[in-house]
């Protein structure tokens, strides 16, 4: 996608072109741009206060179930992703590698950090020894460099940033009950509870699993053009890296064993995702718990008693605990003014003005409906705080209602490939023969997640198995 200009004109509206829509969104709302090496992205303040209030909510969770932050090299040694087969040739299409340094030749060359399972194991392996190092629950906050060949601002980057978690366990069941808690607990909590975001979770199959892993689970969210979006995955790794890396451990008894492992993550691309759920043909629109300003008090004319009313009201919503801006600003116009804050996605605005002051009220405007409603000024903060309670489960409500109107319940990949024009198809797992993949993927359709047909987590068999199937970003 190119850049689109940011100028103070019209959205192109969603049902028109979703993907020139987003680019507006993410231009217009100030989120990010472009940066000027191809792939690389500038996250701007706004966007970055989204990005932070999502950190602050998944923080506070994986630090619940019981993991540690820490730090790892960027830079890795070319020959650690050379241990474990089936990752360096799932990541090798993906790699940047550094092969100068001080303006020489390196003699050896390091892997500019993909993901960090083969460094984290490296460093495991040195401190694991005994069952009482176990469990090793480590998370850490940083930036990837993947290679992209088609890219979008928060979707698909050259470099980006995450989470990534990595644990290590005493056994097989331990490290498969710790991957399903990061996924129900960490990032479905976080997802559905935090952005209004309506989620499947399932396992993926051999095809879409993580190279290395031995089972990768998945959130997976419809955005609003019907195509899915990967939240977030959680994996199962079993003792393949362990055996790599040779981290081990003496049990109880004194054998030497191998430690079972997790590896977890979710991106910026979690950005792009609430952008393209919630947005509509005016902006962005945030669940408050992401709003870097949940209100906004908007002086519509300038002039000392109307000044005086507005920073009154914005005192009091602040001592409320809500996260407020006062824009008395005698320019740009009110309407201009307005309009920014609608495109930021700002979920209540308070307008003001010298009739308002006089007549003891305020205008409160909702941005997920565009709602105006006059509130006296003495009841004002209670009806922001309901307004914003509402906000939130008004958007989950929106966007659930338009997962399931999109979301087709068929026999055959042909049929699946059908609906998946428009949203998800969901099939008896069966279906899926030793060709189903393939056909699907000659159609642009993969599947998403394996589930059982209730919409429950499953095991990798199972007569009620289904799949869910959708066209994905």
């Amino acid at each position: 996608m190119g850049t689109v200009a940011q100028d103070s004109g019209a959205l192109t509206p969603r049902a028109a072109d979703f993907p020139r829509w987003y680019q507006e969104v993410v231009a217009q709302a100030e989120l990010a741009e472009n940066g000027p090496v191809r792939g690389t992205m500038v996250i701007r303040p706004w966007g970055f206060a989204i990005w932070e209030l999502l950190q602050s909510e998944l923080d506070r969770r994986i630090k619940a179930a019981g993991a540690q932050n820490a730090y790892f090299p960027l830079f890795i040694p070319e020959q650690f992703l050379q241990l474990e087969a089936s990752h360096v040739e799932g990541f090798k299409p993906e790699l940047w590698v550094v092969t100068h340094g001080g303006g020489a030749p390196l003699e050896e060359p390091v892997v500019v950090r993909p993901t960090s399972e083969t460094v984290v194991n490296h460093f495991f392996a040195k401190w694991i020894h005994s069952h009482r190092d176990l469990p090793l629950l480590i998370n850490q906050w940083s930036n990837v460099v993947r290679w992209e060949l088609r890219t979008r601002l928060f979707l698909r980057t050259s470099e980006f940033l995450w989470q990534e978690g990595h644990t290590a366990h005493a056994t097989e069941a331990e490290a498969s009950a710790y991957a399903v808690r990061i996924l129900e607990d960490v990032y479905r909590d976080v997802t559905e509870g935090v952005m209004g975001i309506p989620t499947l979770v399932g396992h993926k199959t051999a095809r879409e699993r993580f190279a290395g892993a031995v089972r990768t689970w998945t959130c997976e969210g419809m955005m609003g053009d019907g195509k899915a979006l990967q939240l977030g995955t959680s994996h199962e790794l079993g003792d393949n890296f362990a055996r790599a890396f040779g981290t081990t451990f003496s049990d109880p008894t004194g054998a030497t064993r191998y430690v079972f492992q997790t590896s977890w993550g979710v991106s910026t691309r979690l950005v792009g995702g609430l952008i393209m759920v919630h947005g509509d043909d005016y902006g962005l629109r945030l669940p408050p718990a992401l709003a870097p300003r949940h209100v906004v008090v908007m002086v519509v004319r300038a002039g000392e008693s109307t000044g005086k009313a507005a920073a009154a009201v914005a005192d009091d919503l602040a001592s409320r605990g809500l996260r407020v801006h006062l824009d008395d600003r005698a320019e740009p116009s009110f309407g201009r003014r307005a309009i920014d804050w609608e495109r930021k996605g700002v979920p209540v605005r308070v307008e003001l003005g010298p009739r308002e002051v006089a007549e003891g009220t305020a205008i409160l405007v909702t941005r997920h409906d565009r709602a105006k409603t006059p509130v006296a000024l003495a009841g004002l903060a209670d009806a922001v705080v309901e307004a914003l309670d509402t906000t939130a489960r008004r958007l989950y409500q929106e966007a659930l209602a338009f997962r399931e109107a999109r979301l087709r319940r068929v026999a055959t990949v042909a049929e699946a490939i059908e609906a998946a024009a428009s949203g998800f198809a969901v099939l008896p797992a069966a279906s899926l023969d030793a060709g189903g993949e393939d056909r699907l993927a000659e159609a642009g359709v993969t599947v998403r997640c394996l589930q059982r047909d209730d919409g429950s987590l499953a095991p990798d068999d199972g007569d009620d198995l289904v799949a869910v199937v959708g066209r994905a970003y």
